[in-house]
C-alpha cells in the first residue's frame, strides 16, 4: 500500500490532512495541494506560487459575488445602499476572523506561531477568503456557493441579528466619548506593505490611553475595526 501511495504521490501525511480538511470545511477536497497553499501564510511560504495571498484575493471576490447575490434574493425590495451596508457586515475583515476562529482554521493554518506581529492579527480572516478560492478552483461556481451558503452564512452569519448592528461603530464610539466628557482619537500606529497590500493598524486612544487596536487594508476599515474592539470592551449598548 506504501508502495502504491507513493508511486500516486500520496502519503499518509497527506490522507491526514485531507482528513482534517474534511473535519473542518465539511467536504472532500480534490485537490489536497490546492488547499495547502491556501492555508500557508506568506510567514511560512514567501513565494506567490506557495503561499496563499493569491488564492486569498481569489476567494474575496468569489464570496462578496455569493454574499452578494444571497442579499438580492433575500431583500427583493432593498436598496442599494441597504444591500451594500449589510455585505460589508457580513465580509469586513473582524467577522470573517472570528468566523475562521470558530470553524477551527487557527489549527489547520500554517504560519510562523513565534512571529509576535501576529498575535492578535487577522490571518484567519485572510485565510477564510484563501480556502473560498480553493474550493471555486477545486469544485467550481455551483458547489463552492453552495457550500459557503451552508458553512459560511446560514452556520455563521446572523443575518437578522446584523440588520440591527451599527456599521458606523466609529460614529457610534464618537457620540459615546463626547456624551461621556472623554478625549477620543484614532490614531495611525502602523503601515506596512502584506504582500501586495498595504496593510493599517489603527489604535483607539481615550483619556490617553490606547483602549484597542483594529486592523484593515485601508485606514476606514481598521478604525472600523478598532471602534468594534472598543465598544465590546466598554460595554457600550
Amino acid at each position: 500500500m506504501q508502495l502504491i501511495n507513493n508511486l500516486f504521490g500520496r502519503s499518509q501525511g497527506d490522507s491526514s490532512f485531507e482528513k482534517q480538511l474534511k473535519n473542518v470545511l465539511g467536504l472532500k477536497p480534490g485537490n489536497a495541494a490546492l488547499y495547502r497553499t491556501a492555508l500557508s501564510h506568506r510567514s511560512v511560504k514567501e513565494t506567490p506560487d506557495e503561499n496563499n495571498e493569491r488564492l486569498e484575493y481569489l476567494g474575496d471576490a468569489v464570496l462578496s459575488a455569493i454574499v452578494a447575490d444571497y442579499l438580492f434574493k433575500r431583500y427583493p425590495y432593498k436598496g442599494e445602499g441597504f444591500l451594500t451596508e449589510m455585505r460589508s457586515k457580513m465580509v469586513n475583515r473582524q467577522q470573517l476572523n472570528d468566523i475562521a476562529l470558530k470553524m477551527g482554521l487557527r489549527k489547520l493554518t500554517f504560519y510562523n506561531k513565534f512571529d509576535n506581529s501576529l498575535k492578535g492579527s487577522q490571518i484567519f480572516g485572510n485565510t477564510l477568503e484563501a480556502v473560498v478560492g480553493a474550493v471555486y478552483l477545486d469544485k467550481g461556481y455551483t458547489k463552492t456557493h453552495q457550500w459557503v451558503l451552508k458553512h459560511i452564512v446560514i452556520a455563521h452569519m446572523f443575518v437578522d441579528d446584523l440588520e440591527l448592528v451599527d456599521i458606523n461603530l466609529k460614529n457610534k464610539l464618537i457620540g459615546w466619548a463626547s456624551k461621556n466628557g472623554k478625549s477620543l482619537s484614532f490614531d495611525l500606529a502602523d503601515e506596512k506593505m502584506e504582500g501586495s497590500r498595504r496593510l493599517f493598524t489603527i489604535n483607539v486612544v481615550i483619556d490617553g490611553q490606547m483602549l484597542a487596536q483594529g486592523k484593515g487594508y485601508n485606514k476606514k476599515d481598521a478604525s472600523q475595526a478598532a471602534a468594534q474592539v472598543a465598544i465590546e470592551k466598554l460595554g457600550i449598548s
